[in-house]
């Protein structure tokens, strides 16, 4: 993700110790001092003359500015710049200031504002100790540093040792030179004093471990601990801290990750300065310089990389944004997606959600598995895509039910085939429990009986209800409010799902989502009421859990889409609310894939691996009923719908597939009989007999889908009864 590029000016410290990277080779050793400038040639001496005539204009000039020309200079050279606008990578941090995401500056580098504060004292320290002893007492320019320069300069016959500050080298950074130059040393002697004017000692040091270059587009310490080390540096080894305060003096020429020896040489060259000054002891420096050094970079941290996206593209000025995100739960959470999404195939996505019941906030969102994972659509945010919930709606048909006094927990209802117009929910098993509770009817997720219940409770008024929550259901085009929305036929994100289920554990009052901290909390919005909430509640306590897991600690519900498109698990206990899709990016149908068996041991998982005890549910509020069935006031006793239109819902038993006079096409393998051929039944009383040409069909006299081996070509009649005499009949047509 990064992009390198060649080293610039913009380079601080030892100017002209850039090396290649065969650096630090021996050459001849000296044995005796240097010359005296009277000893040698008229050419030698020439040259000697006009190093000093150089080193004597450079103090001169020094001189002259600190004496009394400082603001001479001051005018001559305008004000300085003081690096407080430069731009510097937007960070996304977690709700404990930790860091999930940075990005990129517009110039492609990597450059993360740092303070003292935000690195190892130790490397303060060692850094200070190389680069500037004095940078406390000095005012941006260090004389003796320049003196003992000058000296290597004219004894050395080459620059050793720059003598520039850490405030010139911010100097530099801030406003580079294009080339050396004795004026360019003046100009930068200038501005180190015009910024010990202006900034305090701490913020010059923030400046240089923010900018300080450390190979290709890397740019200040925290920076290179992340790409060397994979660590913020906060807690850095002695080995890491001298190669962190090696690397800026040559940056390109001494990257690890393309010159590991160059690098090595060089932070054991810095560990044998620091080891002068006596900081450590020669064990500690011993072990340091075993360290390996790192040979390639890491990658930058990108956790929780949709929410980071969506943030800083709603707040394109902010340079910190602060996210309600528990980045140690997050990471927990998008390990989990990926290890399910990678056992459910290579196709299926995973999303999770995790709310704070109450607060609303946001701790964790995985949106999908692998956000670089192009099969799986990784960069889709799959927590905000509208899909179909399938059963996960019921819990609010029924609590509004409860809440209009239609129903009790204990309240017994049908469970048995119906019909409204055109419209005849089934079962997801194609059978019929006959009169159950309430309670067990939601448990199971019975479709009959909810469907029941929404018709008096009315389609539009559940969608209503939802929108003022703050979840508005979408449904198809040009399409009204019906019935078949009790079952999943409509759609929801699964951030504004998990949220209205967090409404159901804070007993009825939905808490907008918070994402980002400091975001102003939206006042909460009624769902349902209190007692019809935790109705709604203590029922899902008792839903039976997925295989394996244990029950009565989470109430949850699963829901399945029209053909096995979307699976969800959404749970809650009396602190958090956790919401499980799964399914095809593309929505695509899967086998097999479904709410209880796939997604909801996601989610008891997700629940496992929170860090922290299951709360308890909230105490039943004033007004909630205890009884059973046969001690609930009369009209609870059993759910009846309020027209009479209830008792013809039920009705007669009908062929619908196939359809009479159907010419049906036989397929055959060469030399075997034909394929046997589906029938579907609706409608009717239980037991059901099915008759092909007048002879019974051997089958469970309670299926609805059955099939015959037909005998050939030909017409066949396909007749069913029910217990109750009805029968239809229908004539097709086999060729």
């Amino acid at each position: 993700m990064s992009t390198d590029r060649k080293a610039t000016s913009r380079q601080p410290g030892k100017v002209g110790a850039q090396r290649a990277p065969g650096e630090g080779v021996p050459g001849p050793t000296r044995t005796h001092e240097p010359p005296h400038p009277s000893s040698l040639p008229d050419a030698e001496r020439g040259r000697w003359g006009r190093r000093l005539v150089i080193v004597a204009v450079a103090f001169v000039w020094i001189a002259a500015a600190i004496a009394g020309g400082v603001s001479g200079l001051f005018e001559a050279f305008g004000p300085a710049p003081l690096g407080r606008n430069l731009e510097v990578s937007t960070l996304v941090l977690d709700r404990d200031g930790k860091l999930l995401r940075a990005y990129l500056t517009r110039e492609g580098r990597w450059r993360l504002p740092a303070a003292r504060k935000d690195v190892d004292p130790r490397f303060v320290e060692a850094l200070l100790a190389y680069e500037d002893k004095r940078f406390y007492h000095h005012r941006g320019v260090d004389p003796l540093a320049m003196l003992r320069a000058a000296y290597q300069l004219v004894t050395e016959g080459h620059i050793v040792s720059g003598g520039s500050t850490i405030t010139m080298q911010v100097a530099r950074l801030i406003e580079p030179r294009q080339k050396r130059s004795l004026y360019a040393k003046l100009h930068e002697a200038v501005r180190a004093l015009q910024l010990e004017w202006a900034l305090s000692k701490d913020e010059i040091l923030s400046r240089y471990l923010t900018l300080a270059p450390y190979g290709g587009n890397l740019e200040g310490i925290r920076a290179a601990s992340l790409a060397y080390f994979g660590k913020e540096p906060r807690r850095l080894t002695l080995g890491e801290t001298a190669l962190l305060v090696a690397l800026p003096q040559s940056p390109e020429f001494r990257r690890p990750d393309r010159y590991p020896a160059a690098a090595k040489r060089a932070r054991d060259r810095v560990l044998d300065r620091i080891a002068g000054r006596g900081l450590y002891s020669a064990a500690e420096i011993a072990h340091a310089k075993e360290e390996p050094v790192p040979t390639m970079r890491k990658p930058m941290p990108i956790v929780a990389p949709h929410s980071a996206d969506e943030a800083t593209f709603a707040s394109p000025k902010k340079s910190v944004i602060r996210l309600t995100v528990d980045g140690t739960l997050q990471r927990t959470l998008e390990k989990l997606a990926r290890e399910r999404a990678g056992s459910l195939g290579p196709d299926l996505s995973v999303a999770i959600v995790v709310i704070d019941n109450a607060t609303g906030e946001v701790l964790a969102r995985v949106a999908s598995p692998d956000y670089f994972d192009l099969r799986r659509a990784g960069q889709v945010d799959l927590t905000r895509a509208v899909r179909s919930p399938g059963s996960a709606l019921k819990p609010f048909i029924y609590g509004i039910g409860f809440e209009d006094g239609l129903i009790h927990p204990e309240t017994l209802i049908d469970d048995h085939p119906i019909h409204y117009g055109n419209y005849a929910p089934e079962n997801f098993d194609l059978t019929y429990q006959g009169t159950v509770t309430v309670r067990r009817a939601l448990q199971l997720s019975l479709n009959t009986p909810a469907v029941a219940v929404l018709d008096e409770v009315g389609p539009s008024r559940l969608i209503a209800r939802l929108a003022q929550a703050g979840a508005p259901l979408v449904l198809p085009k040009d399409e009204a409010p019906g019935l078949a929305l009790g079952l999943g036929g409509v759609g929801i994100r699964l951030l504004d799902l998990t949220m209205l289920y967090a409404g159901l554990a804070r007993q009825g009052t939905v808490a907008p989502l918070i994402e980002q901290l400091g975001q102003t909390p939206q006042a909460p919005k009624r769902l349902i009421e209190p007692v019809a909430a935790w109705y709604v509640g203590n029922v899902l306590l008792g839903t039976p859990p997925p295989e394996n897991a244990a029950g009565g600690r989470i109430a949850f519900k699963t829901g399945t889409s029209y053909g096995y498109r979307d699976a969800w698990a959404i749970g809650f206990d009396g602190k958090r609310t956790i919401g499980v899709w799964a399914g095809r990016p593309d929505g695509a149908p899967v086998v097999g894939l479904g709410g209880r068996v796939t997604a909801a041991p996601i989610l008891f998982d997700a629940f496992a691996r929170l860090g922290a005890s299951i709360e308890p549910l909230p105490r039943a509020p004033k007004g909630v009923l205890i009884a059973s069935s046969a001690k609930l006031p009369p009209p609870l006793r059993r759910f009846a719908p309020r027209d009479s239109a209830g008792e013809a819902m039920t009705p007669k038993v009908q062929i619908v597939f196939p359809p009479n006079g159907a010419n049906l096409e036989l397929s055959h393998a060469a030399g075997q009989s034909p394929d046997p051929i589906a029938i579907k039944i609706t409608g009717g009383t239980p037991p059901l007999n099915v008759l092909l040409n007048g002879m019974p069909i051997s089958a469970k006299r309670t299926a609805r889908t059955l099939f015959f081996e037909p005998d050939g070509p030909g017409f066949v009649r396909l007749t069913v009864t029910d217990a109750t005499g009805a029968a239809d009949s229908v004539v097709v047509r086999l060729q």
